[in-house]
């Protein structure tokens, strides 16, 4: 039971991540891989994003 709410969260925030990456002036080529790594790399993926990724993100993806 726990760890199905867990898995429902990540599944939230690894959405809410997505949406955001896609709403980032970079290349599509850049959103692709972003969500990707965000995608593949769960919890660790969510809070790079999150805590340093998302304001970094048209730095590397221009």
């Amino acid at each position: 039971m726990i760890g199905t709410i867990v898995w429902l969260i990540g599944l939230v925030c690894a959405i809410w991540c997505v949406l955001d990456i896609f709403k980032k002036n970079i290349s599509t080529g850049g959103k692709v891989i972003a969500a990707v790594v965000v995608l593949l790399t769960s919890w660790v993926g969510l809070a790079v994003y999150y805590f340093y990724g998302r304001d970094h993100l048209q730095e590397w993806f221009k």
